[in-house]
């Protein structure tokens, strides 16, 4: 399966608050997607590259780590996604002599496709959006 992740630095988040954005000139359209469940946030950019690094990592602390995320956020943010869709995109096996780890489900894994689509087409918009600005 091709990898749909874009490049993602703990640093980036900072530099811009923007998910898509495109420049023509001295103008630059900016914009944010996510899905919003009954209970607030349920998928975003964020939380999509969380779920990409888990499936990468096997590992919700590795995961978090690699993004640059405490562990406790990152479970947080686990325990959202899996309390709001209708089933559990992350599954987890506790530590001991095996140690644990945590994989995604199928659920978790048509989430990870849906989401990156609906970014794809949100960044068309954006272009163009910005075609069309009459500035």
């Amino acid at each position: 399966m091709k990898d749909s992740r874009p490049n993602f630095n703990s640093d980036d988040k900072d530099k811009s608050p923007a998910d898509g954005s495109v420049k023509d000139g001295g103008y630059e359209l900016k914009g944010r997607v996510w899905i919003e469940g009954p209970s607030g946030t349920f998928l975003g950019y964020g939380r999509a590259v969380l779920l990409e690094r888990i499936r990468e990592y096997g590992s919700i602390s590795e995961a978090a780590r690699s993004m640059g995320m405490s562990y406790r956020h990152a479970w947080e943010l686990v325990d959202s996604m899996n309390r709001e869709a209708k089933a559990p995109l992350v599954e987890t096996a506790t530590g001991g002599k095996g140690g644990g780890g945590a994989r995604l489900t199928s659920d978790g894994e048509a989430a990870i496709e849906s989401f990156w689509g609906l970014h794809a087409r949100f960044k068309e918009f954006l272009k163009n959006e910005m075609e069309n600005l009459i500035i």
